[in-house]
C-alpha cells in the first residue's frame, strides 16, 4: 500500500498491481475491493492503480466532503503515478473520472453508468436525506438496503434480502453507510454542464438492467462531450464491471488500444 497527500493534507491510500501504462480504477459507493476481481484480467499489461476513496479502507479522511475534494484525491494520485494514466470509474467513480479528467492531462476515460442526476429525478432526489433520517434512527443497515434498491436496482426488487444474500459485498458494506451517504450528497449537488471539455476520448458504458436514472444520465452525459462514445451491455445491471468482467474488459482493452470495439455501440 503506498500513500499520497491531497490538496487539503489528508492522507490517500492507493494500491499498485501488475507493470506497464497507468491504468487508474475508481470505485464507486462500494469498497477498493469492488474491483478485484478483474486485476488480474488487466494487471499483466498495466500498472493498475486503486485510490481508496476518502474516510474508506487505508484512506485518512476530514470533517468535509465534497466532489471538488474528491476530485483533488484522484489528482494526488494521479501526480504520483509514471505516466499519463487511463481513468475507469465506476457510479460514483465514473463521475469522479469524469470531473477529474476536465483539469487533468488523462490520456482516457472510461466510466461505467457513472452517477449523474439529470431532469426530474434530480430535482426530486433525496437519496442522501433519506439515508441519514435512517441513520440517526440508528438503523445503518436499513440505511444501506435502501440505498442499494435504489442505485442497483432502480427502486423496484420484489425480494431484496434474497438478492443481498447472494451479493458478495454484503454485509461488510454496511461498515460504508456513513460514507456513502455523503457521497450521494455530492451527487445529488451535482448539475451537469451543457458541454462537458475533455481533452481526451471518452467510453461511457452501461447496461440494459441498470437503474433507468442512470441510463438517463449517462446519455446526458454523452451528449454533453465532443469525443465519446457510449456501449451498452444486454442483460447487465449497475455492477456490470463484476458481473460482466469478461466483456467490460474485452470493450474496455479494444477502447484503450483504439481497435474495434466488439459490441455495437449506443445507448438506446
Amino acid at each position: 500500500m503506498q500513500t499520497v497527500t491531497s490538496a487539503d493534507g489528508t492522507s490517500i491510500a492507493f494500491e499498485q498491481h501488475g507493470e506497464g501504462p497507468p491504468l487508474v480504477l475508481l470505485h464507486g459507493g462500494s469498497s477498493p475491493q469492488y474491483w478485484q476481481p478483474i486485476v488480474p484480467l488487466f494487471a499483466e499489461d498495466y500498472t493498475v492503480i486503486i485510490p481508496h476513496r476518502r474516510g474508506v479502507g487505508e484512506s485518512g479522511d476530514a470533517d468535509e466532503y465534497s466532489l471538488d475534494r474528491g476530485v483533488e484525491d484522484v489528482r494526488a494520485v494521479i501526480d504520483a503515478a509514471d505516466g499519463t494514466p487511463v481513468l475507469f470509474g465506476h457510479s460514483f467513480g465514473g463521475l469522479l473520472a469524469i470531473e477529474t479528467a476536465r483539469t487533468t492531462s488523462v490520456k482516457k476515460v472510461i466510466a461505467y453508468e457513472p452517477a449523474v442526476l439529470v431532469g426530474e429525478y434530480r430535482e426530486h432526489a433525496d437519496l442522501a436525506a433519506q439515508m441519514q433520517e435512517r441513520i440517526n434512527d440508528g438503523e445503518r443497515r436499513e440505511a444501506m438496503k435502501f440505498y442499494i434498491s435504489e442505485v442497483m436496482h432502480g427502486g423496484e426488487i420484489d425480494d431484496l434480502d434474497g438478492w443481498l444474500a447472494e451479493w458478495p459485498p454484503w454485509p461488510d458494506i454496511v461498515d460504508l453507510t456513513e460514507n456513502v451517504a455523503r457521497i450521494n450528497r455530492a451527487i445529488e449537488q451535482y448539475r451537469l454542464p451543457d458541454s462537458l471539455e475533455i481533452d481526451a476520448p471518452v467510453l461511457l458504458l452501461t447496461g440494459t438492467e441498470g437503474p433507468p436514472h442512470l441510463r438517463d444520465g449517462i446519455r446526458a452525459v454523452d451528449a454533453a462531450l465532443s469525443d465519446s462514445r457510449c456501449t451498452e451491455f444486454e442483460g447487465v445491471g449497475h455492477g456490470g464491471p463484476t458481473e460482466a468482467p469478461d466483456r467490460v474488459i474485452a470493450t474496455v482493452g479494444a477502447f484503450i488500444n483504439e481497435k474495434e470495439t466488439p459490441v455495437p455501440e449506443g445507448c438506446n
